[in-house]
């Protein structure tokens, strides 16, 4: 028989394949090519950002290299080293803390897209993490003073749709700006979707979508998280300028730079979900999937999931075991100086609450291979992880207070390691319950 951890591992790993940047894009290309050749189009330019961009650009490149001119596109330091040299140009930078180079990337893309004409063609690859990757300053806000503001947001807990309506106030090529800059050539953005909903206004901070949010709404996000005295006053600055119509605002729906835009989502979370339930059910589980839009506070989240499960094991006796599927993403509002991420805390707490029960794991982690500021995607538990570190005299409680989820994992084992996945379309979460007689399930591998 196959071991719990294993399977979940199974699972998860099912799911990442699922949601492959690279198969996503190369699904497109046919229309592409007709779009371009209809369209009697001389140029095809390719640019990009995100996490996973490099996989989009190489499908571009096999599939219609013949085509395209040129390109560049923008990702996270180390999820490069796979690309290969070719027309499209890949650089590297910070995230999720956005840096020179990002400031740097983004002003050859923007000189790259203020040259297409309306024989031009642009296709835009679009994935998470391109809000802090392509990077284009208002004159009166420096870098640093960004960086301060989106480190505060992060900590504070504020979640990506707050955190984007922030982002977008306090850029040039974010919230539709792009469209504005690429006008009158044509786009097509193709979207790896890393947020709830899969709103084009909120991947990425939307730079080729129509804002629907504005100045006063990033000043009312600022205001609910008790930092308009804590960020740089430039950025309240700018912003107030903004709610009192000194500055444009971004642009909004039937705005006429987007009648030459197509925005199309490629790939999500529910690709990911519904492949580990077709590969739960493959090792015997009945399967349900709870939900993909988990968001909230991580430790919450856990206790929720917690929850459900004591109560599902509690009725189920000896009933075909279950495997409950979740996604989204959570948020946790940094209080202690410990090191972490969300689906690591989600863990944590899940594992507390669950302490001494039979029968019950789970695995959270972030489906392109990172949590938080660490190098771990997330963390496998089950009833025997808080209660084996208490033997150990190692407080579980202490850690989750401190947001030290990391460490703690690491001393007691339960860190899920994968490296960079090539995929990013939010965390996975996937839960196994059997009967107390039965630790695994389904058949072996």
């Amino acid at each position: 028989m196959t071991s719990s951890p294993d399977i979940l591992k199974h699972i998860f790993y099912s799911a990442v394949d699922a949601a492959n940047p690279y198969q996503c894009v190369i699904r497109k290309c046919d229309g592409i090519r007709s779009t371009y050749m209809a369209g009697g189009f001389s140029r095809l330019i390719a640019i990009g950002f995100g996490k996973v961009s490099p996989a989009m650009a190489r499908a571009l490149e096999e599939s219609i290299g013949d085509i395209v001119d040129s390109g560049i596109i923008i990702t996270k330091y180390g999820h490069g080293n796979s690309r290969k040299r070719g027309k499209i140009r890949l650089l590297e930078a910070g995230h999720p803390i956005p840096d020179d180079n990002g400031r740097k990337a983004a002003e050859e893309i923007m000189a790259l897209v203020e040259s297409a004409d309306e024989k031009t063609l642009v296709v835009c690859l679009i994935s998470g993490g391109g809000s802090s990757l392509f990077v284009s300053l208002p004159s009166c806000v420096s870098l640093a003073e960004k960086q301060t503001t989106t480190d505060l947001l992060l900590k504070a807990g504020a979640d990506i749709g707050e955190l984007n309506t922030v982002r977008k106030h306090l850029s040039k090529v974010k919230g539709g700006r792009l469209a504005e800059i690429i006008h009158p050539a044509t786009t097509i953005s193709l979207i790896l979707s890393d947020v709830i909903g899969d709103r084009l206004d909120i991947i990425a901070s939307g730079p080729t979508a129509p804002d629907q949010t504005t100045f006063r709404d990033a000043l009312a996000v600022l205001a609910k998280y008790s930092l308009l005295k804590k960020v740089p006053e430039s950025v309240v600055g700018l912003l107030t300028k903004g709610r009192m119509g000194m500055i444009p605002e971004t642009p909004k729906p039937g705005n006429p730079v987007f009648s030459k835009v197509t925005n199309k989502i490629i790939g999500g979370n529910w690709l990911a979900l519904e492949a580990a339930r077709e590969k739960a059910g493959e090792f015997g589980f009945r399967t349900e999937i709870l939900s993909a839009e988990l968001s909230g506070e991580a430790r919450e989240t856990g206790r929720w999931l917690a929850h459900k499960a004591l109560a599902v094991k509690r009725t189920m006796g000896i009933q075909t075991p279950l495997c409950l599927i979740s996604g989204g993403e959570t948020t946790v509002n940094v209080t202690g100086a410990g090191k972490g991420g969300r689906n690591m805390e989600l863990a944590l707490s899940f594992a507390m609450e669950i302490e001494g029960v039979p029968g019950i794991s789970l695995l959270s982690a972030g489906t392109d291979g990172t949590d938080g500021p660490t190098d771990a995607a997330g963390a496998v538990v089950d009833g025997t992880t808080t209660a084996a570190a208490r033997t150990r005299g190692i407080e579980p409680e202490m850690h989750l207070r401190n947001n030290d989820s990391y460490n703690f994992l690491k001393k007691i084992g339960g860190l899920l390691i994968t490296g960079p996945t090539g995929t990013n379309v939010m965390d996975v979460q996937v839960l196994l319950i059997v009967a107390d007689n039965r630790e695994t399930a389904g058949r072996s591998l």
